[in-house]
């Protein structure tokens, strides 16, 4: 990135105070456009550049669920087979590993992403010694049952309709 780039004036000739009018005040419309095309310019200059890691995690999309029993957690991972994932579970964090290897020849644009992931998740009360997983048609389904002791710390708070306490 270029310095001058953050200086806020002398860009372009857009940059420059809006003409005079006869009655020597500014046009506030002609203002107003010039202020959009700039703001518009601020916005937008780096969007030329690849939009690696972007705007999204790098790697596969995840959803993860709770129960009272259990954590689930399923990965999108369309075109790798249970070869390519690596899963671990350690100190509290499941860890996914891999890499989608992939053809790049002369595209233009290429919204797939490719390469090497890793995603870690926090789960602390997770029974590691008894995780499934398994893969069917590009999902990664991992199986978690929350340990005897997580599971009998859970307590529910009764919601009491009539009662609401006042700040």
């Amino acid at each position: 990135m270029n310095v001058r780039d953050l200086v806020p004036w002398g860009r372009s000739d857009r940059d420059l105070p809006a003409p005079m009018t006869s009655e020597g005040a500014s046009n506030p419309i002609l203002s107003l456009h010039r202020e959009m095309n700039r703001l518009f310019d601020d916005v937008f200059r780096g969007f030329d550049m690849p939009l690696t890691g972007v705007g999204r995690a790098a790697g596969p999309d995840l959803d993860v669920e709770e129960t009272d029993s259990e954590y689930r957690v399923t990965a999108e991972l369309p075109g790798l087979g249970p070869d390519d994932v690596e899963i671990t579970c350690r100190d509290g964090f499941l860890t996914l590993r891999g890499e989608k290897h992939g053809e790049r020849q002369g595209r233009a644009l290429s919204e797939r992403w490719f390469g090497r992931f890793e995603r870690r998740i926090s789960l602390p009360d997770a029974d590691d010694g008894r995780a499934e997983a398994t893969m069917r048609d590009g999902l990664l389904t991992i199986v978690l049952p929350k340990t005897a002791q997580a599971r009998e710390n859970v307590r529910r708070i009764p919601i009491n309709a009539g009662s609401a306490a006042r700040h």
